[in-house]
């Protein structure tokens, strides 16, 4: 993609927490700004803006990024998950639910950026160590917690998401 100058328009179109979006943006935004003001999802927080803290975190075709430090036009025709996107059918994400059961975040604002850096581990290892979950957290900043409940949390996520698809394997299997 050619260089854009600031306040050319360009058409973007995407796919973001499984819909398909399509805006008109200055081409100079980052997937950050894209995201909250013109595609008004809002869970995604700015933070430092620098690619320091993680607070922005979303997921470009499942790995996590940093929206900050992105520009919107690289996520052309890409699939995009934001923190709203991890609940679906009206229900939380198991690790949004552990979350909250184990007090994992007191403010808030690096929740986002934490939950899909975390969904993102548990995709490729059902069953990471605390070693792996701090490491694969390692980006993600807070100044609220010890860490331990994050941690907690997405080990418990994990083993109710395994739990969950034993049971779900072991029924498909019977008639």
């Amino acid at each position: 993609m050619g260089n854009v100058e600031s306040g050319a328009k360009v058409h973007l179109s995407f796919e973001v927490n499984a819909e398909f979006v399509e805006v008109l943006a200055d081409g100079c935004k980052t997937l950050l700004e894209v995201l909250r003001e013109d595609v008004r999802l809002t869970g995604t927080k700015h933070g430092c803006e620098l690619g320091e803290c993680g607070a922005c975190a979303v997921l470009v075709d499942g790995e996590p990024v940093l929206s900050c430090l992105v520009l919107a036009v690289e996520c052309d025709g890409r699939r995009v998950t934001t923190v709203e996107g991890l609940q679906a059918g009206g229900r939380l994400h198991p690790l949004q639910d552990a979350f909250a059961d184990l007090g994992a975040s007191q403010c808030g604002y690096c929740t986002p950026g934490i939950l899909v850096t975390a969904k993102a581990l548990l995709d490729r290892n059902a069953a990471p160590t605390p070693d792996q979950i701090r490491e694969a957290l390692s980006g993600n900043l807070c100044r609220c917690t010890g860490y331990l409940q994050i941690v907690e949390a997405v080990e418990r996520a994990a083993e109710q998401m395994r739990t969950a698809a034993a049971g779900a394997a072991g029924a498909g299997g019977t008639r």
